[in-house]
């Protein structure tokens, strides 16, 4: 790798032994990939998916110390992917205690290092970093140093900026150095299509169920899409930023896409246009048939496949601020239509600290509140990731939290008609 004076000149030790060793773990970590330069961060903030006290990752909390002691603190400030627990949601007794006596007992201890580091503020933990309240959005082009699939891919497709999809450890490494290696989505060519995605359904597509549909089918590779500016328009507003949200989350945690081209819609492809698509790509037709094949295909680990639900995760990525006002709105009818007062399953909507801080200041709150749902500011997927939960019958229309945990996929119509008894 060809390395500027000042990066050899950390990697030989200049800024002490940490430095050198977070400088020559970028340096392989890149050439494994091929790159032959590191080139510097130039986005403000950076964004860390490690957030969970877990006692067994000894080794993460060893390796920050050691970060904090040397004095190798993050230059730049960072958000982090959502805490793992909340005494609002609900939990029986035996699941609180694995929770907090055996799984997430260092919580306050990692939080503690993570302060040290270069937290934004104490309550900068969100897997949606990008939104507007929290303050962690990136400019078209910057260079990120980011970890969190669905963050990744957002920042990369509807953002412009430029971020591999990188490991947990490397991201902060590349933020205490300052450079991050060349390779992948950081470059113009590793940014360009290799499937076509051609959109033919009769109506808008479910996001998650589309997203889903195209992760599977392209895994890591760039897709450009034609057709969906149909029904998202051709302004990045709060409705279609939503939408790509939930969308490019899918395709993240299905596949492993990093980014994806919007015809007419997302920056470099209103910039690009087809110029985007590579020579020879393949091409990739969906429909309505296409759709409901892909749903059918979803499996249903549930011990009992026909036992009722016993909790809704609803925010997997969190919730937006908009989002979270026309769920209630939603909720309110659908319970008025159905003459009920309350959802009938317990029902979590997630989202960021400070998108509820927010909404806790607008009549929207209250109204939720009076139908039963709780806000909660968890990770829904490190809520289900122990034996206990695992066992229990969970749905969502989160494709992430369905392809991680024991969850039920089900679209947002069949949600909302199974929370207000609209299924009746």
């Amino acid at each position: 790798m060809i390395l500027t004076n000042e990066q050899n000149a950390i990697l030989n030790g200049e800024k002490g032994a940490t430095h050198a060793k977070v400088m020559e773990s970028l340096i392989r970590y890149g050439e494994l990939f091929g790159a032959e330069k590191l080139v510097p961060i130039t986005s403000k903030y950076n964004h860390l998916v490690t957030s969970f006290g877990l006692k067994m990752i000894g080794p993460i909390y060893d390796l920050m110390n050691q970060l904090i002691e040397a004095g190798a603190v993050s230059e730049q400030k960072f958000s982090c992917d959502p805490r793992p627990t909340d005494k609002n949601v609900p939990a029986n007794f035996l699941q609180k205690l694995i929770f907090n006596k055996f799984m997430y007992s260092k919580q306050d201890f990692y939080e503690e290092q993570l302060n040290k580091l270069g937290l934004m503020d104490k309550d900068a933990f969100t897997c949606t970093c990008y939104m507007d309240e929290v303050g962690n959005k990136p400019n078209k082009g910057e260079i990120l140093s980011w970890s969190e699939s669905s963050a990744v891919v957002y920042a990369n497709s509807v953002l412009g900026a430029r971020c591999n999809r990188n490991s947990g450890i490397i991201d902060i490494m590349g933020s205490v150095a300052g450079y991050v290696p060349y390779f992948g989505l950081l470059t113009d060519e590793g940014r360009k299509a290799t499937w076509v995605i051609e959109l033919k359904t009769t109506k808008k597509p479910d996001a998650q169920l589309l997203g889903s549909a195209i992760g599977m089918k392209v895994m890591e590779d760039v897709p450009y899409i034609k057709g969906l500016d149909k029904y998202l328009g051709t302004e990045l507003n709060d409705e279609a930023c939503a939408y790509l949200k939930d969308f490019g989350a899918a395709t993240a945690s299905n596949g492993a896409v990093g980014l994806y081209h919007i015809e007419n819609l997302t920056p470099e492809a209103v910039e690009l246009g087809e110029s985007l698509i590579c020579e020879g790509a393949q091409v990739y037709v969906i429909d309505d048939e296409e759709l409901k094949r892909v749903y059918d295909s979803y499996p249903v680990v549930w011990k009992n496949k026909d036992a009722k639900p016993k909790l809704c995760f609803m925010g997997c990525p969190h919730m937006s601020f908009e989002q979270l006002k026309a769920w209630t709105v939603k909720i309110e009818q659908g319970l008025k239509e159905n003459g009920h007062k309350k959802v009938l399953i317990p029902t979590v909507f997630t989202s960021a600290p400070k998108v509820i801080e927010r909404f806790k200041e607008t009549e929207y709150a209250k109204r939720l509140e009076a139908t039963g749902v709780i806000l909660s500011y968890i990770c829904p997927l490190m809520y289900m990731n122990n034996p206990l939960c695992k066992k229990m019958p969970v749905i969502t229309s989160s494709n992430k939290l369905r392809t991680y945990t024991t969850a039920r996929y089900y679209s947002d119509d069949e949600i909302l008609a199974q929370l207000t008894g609209g299924n009746k």
